[in-house]
């Protein structure tokens, strides 16, 4: 079970590091989709369009970076705050739901608002003499 469990991480890990690599250079965001576009992809990804669904988070990566930017000063790593946000999209996007009126955007950042405090309880840091050297993702399991 465990051994089942760290290969999930490792998984999330690889596809969270591609995007903290896309994230990082600050002129690499995909522009935001158009509201046709949007409403189409979702429809794609609620037909089981796989590729929608990370059409619609790579275009949606400059929310979770403006959303990240204000815990920018809290002390914790910028790659460890965008990586939580960004699984905090994915299961925004994820649950999405077109027919109760909300805008994708509206939602989607509540998710990362809300996914972000959850670093504290998921994230053991290794410090020595007050520097941070590595950061372990600790799911509930």
């Amino acid at each position: 079970m465990l051994s089942a469990a760290l290969m999930s991480i490792a998984i999330l890990l690889k596809d969270i590091y591609f995007i903290i690599g896309y994230v990082s250079n600050g002129n690499s965001f995909p522009k935001p989709l158009s509201p046709e576009e949007e409403r189409k992809y979702l429809q794609l990804y609620k037909q089981g369009d796989e590729k929608a669904k990370s059409i619609l988070i790579e275009h949606n990566l400059r929310l979770v970076a403006h959303i990240v930017k204000k815990y920018n000063g809290s002390g914790r790593d910028i790659d460890d705050l965008i990586s939580i946000g960004t699984v905090g999209l994915i299961k925004g996007i994820s649950t999405y739901d077109m027919d109760k009126g909300v805008k994708l955007a509206t939602y989607a950042a509540r998710c990362i608002e809300n996914a972000i405090p959850t670093l504290r309880k998921h994230f053991i840091h290794f410090t020595i003499s007050g520097y941070s050297f590595f950061s372990v993702f600790i799911p509930n399991i």
